[in-house]
């Protein structure tokens, strides 16, 4: 298989061949390694595939050595998951045309890629859709749902912020190469997720440009690992309407968040609603939507410690609302010196801490 990889990620760099001419070659020969040293004879008996085409792949593939390829990615500390890897993300591969490699910075496995929510807008969003969004994203905060989006500017910077700053992974997938990182005011996101909070994707070779005609086809990638896309705020004609198309496609939930109907960029998002997309006002909408039940990780951590019954009692107290060690008291029985012993433990052990009034609350 590790042979496999330095074919798989030569193909990868060929800029005249597509990744479905590839799909269609590795389809046809049933090997990575015979469909890269395929003979022209051979080639010419693939259905479908254009005299063009196989010219261009012969007179390309000369220059490419696969050896250099994989020796040239690995001394950049770039990732490479391609189709026939385990690792390889088992909703792309059902996608029409799915990516025959990707480039990977960060770590896609500390992503649950059973619960992921791709979120799509516009780059020039309103501060209301990007306070919305903000908004109902925040109540997903400290849970395994990891966001998905194409790390533009807009929208797409705010999903993937609102993900880092409530504790949840974030998958970037972007249109060009990693050496030519577009757009440039997101590097520092792009260095806050490659260092433990997801992965930056990409199918492109390191040192390819963010071109035009790459963001459609960098949104099938998208909508492809999501569970169900989100439109935050669409113009009728906008690479989030072509995104929503492809995950009507694939069979993806389409989910929109209403704006404001003076508004141009909401245009594309009531289009949807009207067509029956769900409609997303807070976070219980996506939950629904998908079929979704959430349990926070410091839910989690709760359950995964022992507690006595009294403690127990004293944290069912707090999780309800703040309250003084007189409330406490009140609603459980205990005595003020066992009460305080407990207070005391839970606050190290940081399941709760203490407020200016005296009064305590549950760590969030």
């Amino acid at each position: 298989m590790s042979d496999n990889k330095k074919y798989w990620c030569a193909f990868s760099k060929l800029t005249k061949a597509s990744s479905s001419f590839v799909n269609v070659l590795y389809s046809h020969f049933g090997s990575v390694e015979l469909a890269w040293h395929s003979e022209v004879y051979d080639l010419w008996k693939i259905k479908g595939v254009s005299k063009k085409t196989i010219e261009g792949f012969i007179e390309e593939r000369k220059l490419i050595n696969p050896d250099e390829c994989l020796e040239y990615i690995e001394k950049r500390g770039i990732d490479y998951i391609y189709l026939e890897d385990e690792r390889y993300p088992e909703l792309l591969k059902y996608i029409d045309n799915p990516p025959i490699g990707l480039f990977v910075k960060g770590n896609i496995e500390i992503c649950n890629l059973e619960r992921t929510i791709a979120v799509v807008g516009s780059r020039r969003a309103s501060e209301n859709a990007k306070n919305s969004l903000k908004s109902i994203l925040s109540g997903l905060h400290d849970t395994d749902i990891c966001i998905v989006s194409g790390m533009a500017e807009g929208i797409d910077t705010v999903a993937h912020r609102s993900a880092l700053d409530n504790n949840m992974k974030t998958i970037a997938v972007i249109g060009g190469g990693f050496e030519k990182l577009y757009p440039q005011s997101n590097r520092r996101l792009y260095e806050e997720i490659i260092d433990g909070n997801g992965a930056v994707l990409s199918e492109y070779w390191p040192d390819v440009d963010a071109l035009s005609f790459h963001f459609p086809l960098r949104n099938r990638i998208v909508s492809g690992l999501s569970k169900g896309v989100l439109v935050a705020e669409a113009a009728l004609r906008s690479g989030a309407m072509i995104t929503a198309r492809l995950a009507l496609e694939q069979g993806k939930e389409l989910m929109c968040m209403p704006g404001s109907i003076l508004n141009p960029n909401t245009e594309g998002v009531y289009k949807l609603i009207k067509t029956g997309a769900a409609v997303i006002t807070n976070y219980e909408d996506i939950l629904d939507a998908l079929n979704w039940k959430i349990e926070k990780r410091f839910e989690q951590e709760i359950k995964s410690k022992r507690f006595s019954d009294d403690e127990n009692k004293v944290i069912e107290c707090i999780k309800k609302d703040m309250m003084s060690p007189d409330e406490i008291i009140l609603k459980t029985d205990l005595n003020i010196n066992d009460l305080m012993i407990i207070l005391t433990k839970l606050e190290i052990e940081g399941i709760i801490s203490r407020t200016n009034g005296e009064k305590y609350i549950m760590v969030q």
